[in-house]
């Protein structure tokens, strides 16, 4: 009979254990929920076409037709760059100046 008490004490403390993971879960999972507050994301028109034209390509290629092209994404060059990274540097010396 005291191997069936130890049993049944193990047994409800394991229970315990799962209630307290189960509340820390929820509690967690109420953390992660800021998204569900602002709406669903938005797409622009012009990312629902690139992604319809390039799903339509793949359709044609899969039944062999045609496949038209998409208009390559613009890239930025390097000097544009260069300049982006110049002007934060430059952005981010003046407040460490003034916080000095």
């Amino acid at each position: 009979m005291d191997i069936l008490a130890q049993l049944k004490t193990e047994r409800d403390k394991a229970a315990q254990q799962v209630n307290a993971l189960d509340t820390a879960t929820r509690a967690l999972s109420g953390l992660n929920s800021a998204r569900r507050l602002h709406g669903p994301r938005k797409m622009s028109a012009a990312a629902r076409a690139r992604i319809s034209a390039s799903q339509k390509a793949r359709w044609a290629r899969a039944r062999g037709q045609k496949v038209v092209s998409i208009a390559p994404k613009r890239h930025i060059s390097a000097a544009g760059l260069a300049r982006i990274r110049a002007a934060t540097k430059a952005r981010w010396a003046k407040v460490r100046a003034a916080k000095k």
